[in-house]
């Protein structure tokens, strides 16, 4: 397997994928292209997140995924950041290995199965279209604010049975847990800190307030009426909570963001959708892949062993760059443009493979498909007005504001 040249000690490494300012500025593209096509695995050794291994193309990453007691999630967590002295320990279930993520997670996902997608179905459609009605038609707004978050948030609002009034909390809290730009400082770490135990007091009132009460279908409940996570202490309940929190909210939001800002720059795809609403389950799977909401996760090699004929050492960081995989040209032609009748479009790794696979990928694809047939049905279009404002950061992949215009076709 072909190396890339090292870079001057301290020099900053056009090739390391773990900088914001490429996801910042969109300008992610380039350097990942050239990692596929030269270094499918490609060793970082001098990065603000430390040394890690760069995982750029498909085959590698499933081959990865696949054999999680080599690669393990629990041993350094699941981004590149590592946790440092000080720092908070949140265990969660996807930065578990077997056994224990197996139980915890059988106990959260019978709120993602088809008969629940099939019972909430009605709900999300009805809020879907409160929402675009009250939408202003030809007037400049936020789609990322008022469409995005607010149908994201109403629905783990409704996941968690929390009270409405609150709702833009768990925004608020998903934002400051999934940014991994704040491992860097240590003053927004202690802020980080002080809100993340202001979300678990908040959710322990909720988790007090349903003790002894009969089973519901709201994640708290199952969480309380499960062996596997009745007894959780407070900073495992916390981890899970935020797993949930930024797992709901940004793979969906950052989707359906994706879904205004693509077919704004491939309009003749956006004219098939027009004419064809029948093309939107396939467009869905293609928006989440072109868009590829999480950008990475990491694992950490358990022993010695070898992919793609590079040598990966026990211990070493490997970071799965889901972006990049998605737009692997031998598996997704053309892979950069937007296709809505792509064939393949389905076995994108936007929601990873194997074990931890998004536990609610069935709930993003339910509500990113709902929201275009309403739309459709309303024969309503979205006009980007700028460049959207992107999340500077190689973690969550996704925008803080999009201005845009609704029109009729």
């Amino acid at each position: 397997m072909a190396t890339l040249a090292p870079q001057p000690e301290h020099a900053v490494d056009p090739l390391d994928m773990s900088r914001p300012e490429l996801y910042r500025d969109d300008t992610w593209h380039e350097p990942f292209r050239e990692l596929r096509a030269r270094a499918p695995l490609y060793y970082t050794e001098n990065s603000a997140f430390g040394p890690f291994w760069s995982v750029s193309t498909y085959k590698p990453i499933v081959h990865i995924e696949s054999l999680p007691e080599l690669f393990s999630s629990e041993a350094g967590g699941i981004t590149v950041a590592d946790l440092q002295d000080g720092d908070i320990k949140m265990p969660m279930f996807i930065a578990m290995d077997r056994p224990k993520h197996t139980g915890q997670r059988r106990t959260v996902a019978p709120a993602f199965t088809p008969s629940e997608m099939v019972r909430m179905t009605d709900n999300i459609r009805m809020r879907t279209a409160e929402i675009l009605d009250a939408l202003p038609v030809g007037k400049p707004f936020d789609w990322v604010d008022e469409v995005s978050i607010e149908l994201t948030t109403q629905m783990l609002a409704i996941l968690f049975d929390f009270p409405w009034e609150d709702r833009r909390k768990l925004t608020y809290w998903s934002d400051w847990a999934g940014d991994i730009e704040i491992a860097k400082d240590p003053v927004r770490k202690i802020e980080r800190q002080k809100i993340l135990f202001e979300c678990a007091a908040y959710f322990g009132n909720l988790w007090q307030g349903k003790i002894g009460k009969e089973p519901s279908p709201d994640l708290i409940s199952m969480m309380i009426h499960s062996d596997a996570m009745s007894h959780m202490d407070q900073m495992e309940f916390l981890g899970n909570l935020i797993l949930l929190i930024v797992g709901g909210n940004d793979t969906t939001r950052n989707s359906m963001s994706a879904y205004a800002w693509a077919l704004n720059q491939f309009p003749k795809e956006r004219a098939k959708l027009e004419a064809d609403p029948g093309l939107i389950t396939n467009a869905t799977q293609e928006i989440i892949r072109w868009q590829t909401p999480l950008s990475h996760m990491r694992r950490t090699a358990t022993q010695d062993t070898e992919v793609e004929g590079m040598r990966i050492r026990e211990g070493d960081k490997l970071a799965l760059w889901y972006v990049s995989a998605n737009r692997d040209e031998s598996v997704f032609p053309d892979a950069d443009s937007l296709r809505i009748e792509r064939e393949n479009a389905r076995r994108h790794l936007a929601f990873g493979h194997g074990i931890h696979r998004c536990v609610g990928a069935r709930l993003a694809e339910l509500q990113i498909g709902i929201l275009m047939e309403e739309m459709a049905k309303r024969r309503l279009r979205v006009n980007t007005l700028a460049e959207p404002e992107r999340i500077a950061a190689c973690f969550v992949h996704g925008y803080r504001k999009m201005p845009v215009e609704l029109s009729r076709y």
